[in-house]
């Protein structure tokens, strides 16, 4: 099977669409928070390498050209932005206090439980950014001396458990407002947790997609200075 994979060029990216349509088709079928096809596509791709005992280099050789999408795909959420731009531009306000006061939640959130768990200073900087897109998340970490592979890992499961839980939580907190919602699910679970708002309307998907951006940018600056509380 690992020879398979070394032989092959594209085996790696074959095997994580099949394991994202297998989880895509459970979802349908099921319309269960937990059948997430990203997090299925994570199990079966986890279960077929580890039953063929291939290496995750030989895995990845073929894989890598799905993260040159990366990018492109998180850009293309400005497309519903600009569908929304007048209504952004009544609430810019609003927006970007919310984004500041969520990007910082999020980082008080990491000092507080690495205080209480007493993490080192690699392992604290490894999950500040948690909870911004991959692209920008995995540069933060890099660039404050944390573990990358295990801070895209982080990323992963928070916009998972954004995108499962992220609407009962609006029901139980009694966010009704589109906008609110859509800015909750792109600053809290990034492109994970868009995704989700794309599926509850228009506006929650514009505005988790411009949270995507901005509190990139805010935790860019300001994961610098938390870096620094431990």
């Amino acid at each position: 099977m690992n020879e398979l994979f070394q032989n092959s060029l594209f085996a790696g990216v074959t095997l994580s669409l099949t394991a994202y349509m297998v989880g895509v088709l459970l979802k349908k079928k099921f319309k269960i928070g937990l059948f997430n096809p990203l997090l299925i596509s994570i199990v079966v791709s986890c279960v077929v390498l580890i039953a063929g005992k291939i290496d995750y280099e030989v895995y990845n050789e073929g894989a890598k050209y799905l993260s040159y999408l990366l990018t492109p795909a998180t850009v293309c959420l400005a497309i519903p932005l600009y569908e929304q731009l007048e209504l952004l531009k009544k609430n810019y306000k609003a927006v970007l206090l919310g984004l500041l006061a969520g990007t910082v939640t999020s980082l008080t959130t990491v000092l507080v439980l690495a205080r209480i768990f007493n993490l080192s200073h690699e392992e604290y900087v490894t999950l500040l950014p948690k909870s911004i897109t991959t692209a920008i998340g995995m540069g933060v970490s890099e660039e404050l001396g944390g573990y990358v592979t295990i801070t895209v890992a982080v990323i992963i499961i928070t916009g998972v458990l954004g995108n499962m839980f992220g609407e009962l939580i609006c029901k139980l907190a009694k966010i009704e407002e589109p906008i609110s919602k859509g800015l909750a699910f792109g600053a809290s679970s990034h492109a994970i947790g868009t995704a989700k708002a794309i599926e509850i309307g228009e506006v929650e998907g514009a505005m988790s997609g411009l949270a995507i951006a901005v509190s990139g940018i805010f935790t860019v600056i300001l994961a610098s200075l938390f870096a620094n509380c431990i």
